[in-house]
């Protein structure tokens, strides 16, 4: 294979969104998988809705994800002269011609003709005589200048799709160049496309109906244009164009959430790429291994939340404590400061990351669902409540554990085991009668991680209040 060289070409016109980041992503494991070159140019001739926050937004989302560039990032709109050029060289090839037509005649034109399912430019202009374009020049009239598609058939093969052939007599005599001068984005993409050596195309299935008009003007400017595989849409879990409604859609909002970088990287890989077998957390150097176009589906993908945050818990729990603690409290630090508890201690931290890690599914969990390591329960599980706080005697037996607890040297898992077994014998009672209050003291939850190693993690002081506290709690009830 010639070498690989593919880009990603966002418009700074707003964040990176999934869609966008997986179609940057399939680009860097195909560039990865042939060692080739993944590189980044930035679509900014929307003057009006380009900005340079835009761009500094994008370029976060594709570093949080791990997906560094080769080469620097080209910038699209200072290379304006160049694709103004380029259109200049098809009109003296006699590719393309002028169009003096008015914008809001041919939209008058192009309404009446969508009636009779005439969806092309008239090509009023298309066969001009010399004589006709200079006294238009002569008058000052402005023009657009127009590709001149010839009869034909477009023919390409699609990595994803297959075969495709498009009739010319579909495609309109395209415009390259505005009115007022500025490209367009069909002969701007091709020549950044010359430019940069680009060999394969991978984008989105939207562009298919710009395929045939850029191999078209590949073959004018006298080019071989580059393979292309276009991707299906992203699709919600109700089948529907991902949008807002179903959650976050900018990677970068995930991240503040609390999903891992590595996590997401996993989790768009397959969304519409399969490695051939059952295979779903997989690191990154097995995913490139396994990469292949071909094994893209043509059928839309379905992003559920719910199966990235399931896996991005896996990531969680099978991180190293020490690693996983420094990237919890960088996300404090970047999203949380202001509400999350402070971490005086790193021994103890560490402590209760190691227990916290298997019931986390987001960074932010740990500030969420585990501040029990850090501060008293302020309220109650409801359930947890009516179903574990309602024996008659469990004040009693609160108070009797207490003072059991508070009076051994030994505070850990074995020994705390063995009372709380002990004394649910001698009082006629199965273990998980006092456990599961136990629990619910402790955390203020019904689940936790196991009891035993729960309790000697928060520490006998730690314990002994919240016990005192629920027991309290529970007299009040009655």
């Amino acid at each position: 294979m010639t070498s690989v060289r593919v880009r990603f070409a966002p418009s700074p016109t707003g964040r990176l969104h999934v869609g966008g980041a997986r179609t940057a992503l399939f680009n860097y494991l195909f560039a990865r998988r042939h060692q080739g070159k993944f590189l980044l140019r930035i679509e900014d001739t929307d003057r009006q809705r380009s900005s340079d926050e835009n761009i500094e937004v994008i370029l976060q989302g594709l570093k949080y994800l791990g997906l560094e560039w080769d080469e620097e990032p080209i910038y699209q709109y200072p290379r304006r002269q160049i694709h103004q050029q380029a259109a200049v060289k098809l009109l003296n090839k006699g590719e393309a011609y002028r169009c003096f037509c008015a914008p809001d005649d041919l939209a008058k034109e192009r309404k009446e003709l969508e009636k009779q399912g005439i969806f092309v430019y008239p090509g009023h202009c298309r066969n001009l005589s010399e004589s006709e374009i200079a006294s238009s020049l002569a008058r000052g009239m402005e023009y657009a200048v127009r590709f001149k598609v010839e009869q034909g058939v477009v023919n390409y093969h699609d990595a994803v799709h297959g075969g495709i052939s498009v009739d010319c007599g579909e495609i309109d005599d395209f415009i390259i160049l505005r009115r007022d001068g500025s490209p367009t984005y069909q002969l701007s993409v091709v020549i950044d496309d010359i430019d940069m050596g680009i060999t394969h195309v991978i984008r989105g299935d939207d562009h298919i109906s710009n395929t045939p008009k850029q191999i078209l003007l590949h073959q004018a400017l006298g080019y071989n244009h580059p393979e292309f595989a276009h991707i299906p849409l992203i699709l919600g879990t109700d089948k529907k164009r991902l949008s807002k409604r179903h959650g976050a859609v900018s990677v970068l909002e995930y991240q503040a959430e609390g999903i891992l970088g590595e996590a997401l990287f996993n989790y768009l890989a397959l969304l519409g790429w399969s490695p051939g077998d059952d295979r779903e957390v997989m690191t990154r150097d097995e995913i490139i291994e396994a990469f292949s176009l071909q094994d893209i589906t043509p059928k839309s993908a379905v992003f559920d939340a719910e199966k990235l945050r399931w896996m991005n818990g896996s990531y969680i729990s099978a991180m190293e404590t020490e690693k996983l603690a420094d990237k919890i409290l960088r996300w404090r630090e970047e999203y949380g400061a202001d509400t999350c508890f402070s971490i005086p201690d790193r021994d103890y931290f560490l402590k209760t990351v190691d227990m916290a890690k298997a019931r986390m599914w987001k960074l932010s969990d740990f500030f969420i669902l585990h501040r029990y390591y850090y501060e008293d329960p302020a309220e109650y599980d409801e359930k947890g409540v009516k179903k574990h706080f309602a024996g008659e005697n469990l004040p009693a037996y609160l108070y009797a554990l207490r003072d059991e607890f508070e009076s051994i040297d030994t505070f850990n898992a074995v020994s705390l085991e063995d009372i709380i077994r002990r004394r649910a014998d001698e009082w006629g009672l199965t273990a998980a009668k006092l456990i599961h209050p136990l629990r619910l003291a402790v955390t203020g939850f019904a689940v936790s991680p196991g009891i035993f190693e729960l309790l000697e993690v928060l520490g006998k002081d730690r314990v002994i209040h919240r016990l005192e506290k629920a027991a309290e709690y529970i007299k009040g009830m009655r």
